[in-house]
């Protein structure tokens, strides 16, 4: 493994800008998620409602993802990021005026929860679409992904840790005031950037033509099939342990919002680790072996973490299990791009969107409504178990090499640009004939 060109992808002006701005934005995102996370757990001292919360913002993502991916195919992906994200600014802005007068109740917490996902829905697969405009060398392209995914990792780290020592000492409402002043990087960053103005793809047919369109092409090409398959499962049924973790911070562990805070920024930092060690990978290696290991390393770190009651322990465990969840968003990522063309890329990433964030919120809710009758222990124990159940289920296809999503991907764009060279010649021949 070599760090040298790890941050190659900065070499461009317009990835550089993206990075800056989205990396402000995300930290005040991370603040504001951990906040209202903790202030539902006060008010309402239930698990259920932590699943519920995490449900409201996320399921819209579950629910609109595709036809996110149909806008980020249709449209010009710069100004629809930029929509949205103006659209977050005023749901942040909305919840810290809330906090601030003291009008605050679950419900209105649970509908701007709502608001936000539905943003996110649309903006999430323009913005993971918008990285292939960023690159000008386009083998660079994996190490953008992953460096993006390292993005949303590191404000994982900064933003909870950041959320719990304000919350202890100044309160929920400077975290949201934080995210909603957050935006302004982003919407600065994004008037900056210089993008090709040849963005729009694909012909405007009816969306239920384009979306049998996106569903006909995961289903037929099993690189990027599987892959959302091994996606969905992990983060359904593993990657919602972290629903669980404002319960050790405050009964097990007997803490505050500061030790949530640390808990979640040791699993940040884990995400972080995991980001920058695909980064630094060389161009051409097989990232599908790396992501079984990382199940198996993510399946043992939580049946360790279940049942130790030591923190000091625990947050070593917590890195640990953020290098292998986080980990597997990344990859997915980079393998679905790769295998995906131009044209289809938006749908397919929405289909990602789907798997990587839409599932999340449904898991929430299974574990917070499971954890009610077997333990919070047992909870994550039985996702631990779970977790070595999928990399075996999948050891034969996470155990082959990536040539058939590369093959794939060049031999497309191969038979397209001949396709537009035969269709050159032909009206060619006919001006001549005419």
């Amino acid at each position: 493994m070599s760090f040298t060109n790890t941050f190659r992808s900065f070499q461009s002006r317009n990835y550089s800008l993206f990075f800056s701005g989205q990396l402000i934005s995300r930290i005040g995102t991370w603040m504001q998620r951990t906040a209202v996370i903790w202030v539902v757990y006060t008010m309402t001292e239930s698990v259920f409602m932590i699943g519920l919360t995490t449900f409201a913002e996320q399921f819209p993502s579950f629910v609109l993802s595709l036809a996110g991916g149909i806008a980020a195919d249709r449209y010009n992906k710069q100004k629809l990021v930029m929509i949205t994200t103006i659209v977050a600014a005023i749901q942040a802005t909305a919840l810290a005026v809330l906090f601030i007068t003291g009008n605050h109740q679950v419900w209105m917490i649970l509908a701007l929860s709502v608001l936000l996902g539905i943003a996110n829905a649309f903006e999430v697969p323009a913005r993971q679409a918008m990285v292939n405009d960023l690159i000008h060398n386009k083998e660079d392209l994996p190490n953008a992904i992953a460096i993006n995914s390292s993005l949303n990792n590191l404000s994982r780290l900064l933003g909870p840790a950041l959320s719990g020592l304000v919350l202890a000492r100044y309160g929920a409402d400077i975290c949201f005031a934080g995210n909603a002043l957050s935006f302004i990087a982003v919407i600065a960053s994004l008037s900056m950037m210089r993008l090709p103005k040849t963005q729009m793809v694909i012909a405007k047919n009816k969306i239920t033509t384009d979306f049998r369109d996106g569903l006909a092409y995961v289903r037929k090409h099993h690189e990027i099939g599987n892959t959302l398959l091994v996606l969905t499962l992990v983060c359904l049924l593993v990657n919602t342990y972290n629903t669980l973790v404002p319960v050790y911070a405050r009964d097990i562990f007997k803490g505050n919002a500061a030790t949530y805070g640390y808990i979640s920024a040791c699993i940040g930092l884990g995400a972080v680790i995991s980001t920058l060690f695909i980064a630094s990978r060389r161009p051409g290696y097989n990232l599908k072996k790396v992501l079984r290991n990382n199940i198996i390393i993510v399946g043992v770190a939580l049946i360790v973490f279940s049942y130790v009651h030591y923190l000091p322990l625990n947050l070593a465990l917590a890195i640990v299990c953020g290098f292998g969840t986080m980990s597997v968003i990344p990859i997915c990522n980079t393998i679905i791009q790769m295998a995906s063309t131009p044209s289809m890329r938006g749908r397919a990433i929405s289909f990602y969107t789907m798997a990587a964030f839409g599932t999340i919120p449904i898991g929430s809710l299974i574990v917070g409504w499971l954890s009610k009758y077997i333990g919070i222990e047992n909870c994550i124990l039985a996702q631990g178990i779970i977790a070595l159940v999928i990399a075996a289920g999948f050891s034969k296809f996470l155990s082959s090499d990536m040539k058939k999503a590369k093959l794939y991907s060049n031999t497309v764009q191969k038979g397209a640009a001949g396709n537009r060279l035969m269709t050159e010649r032909a009206e060619t021949r006919a001006g001549i004939e005419k």
